[in-house]
């Protein structure tokens, strides 16, 4: 498997645990699990950022070393 594959599985993983998470959070009246699971929720998005961004620098550099072949 790529690299590239690889990053779109965690980025996909990264995405449904965020659903996941955003779920219990809309579905508690707990308010301090709701507080914990809206923080992951926000974890989430910040891995999925950083995959992507590393996602993107790997499509740059793979495209870089195309052209410079």
């Amino acid at each position: 498997m790529t690299v590239k594959k690889d990053l779109e599985k965690a980025v996909a993983a990264a995405e449904a645990a965020k659903g996941t998470y955003a779920a219990f959070s809309a579905s508690t009246d707990d308010q301090g699990a709701q507080t914990m699971f809206d923080q992951m929720t926000q974890d989430m998005d910040r891995h999925i950022a950083q995959l992507n961004s590393r996602l993107s620098s790997t499509a740059e550099n793979k495209l870089s070393n195309q052209q410079n072949s």
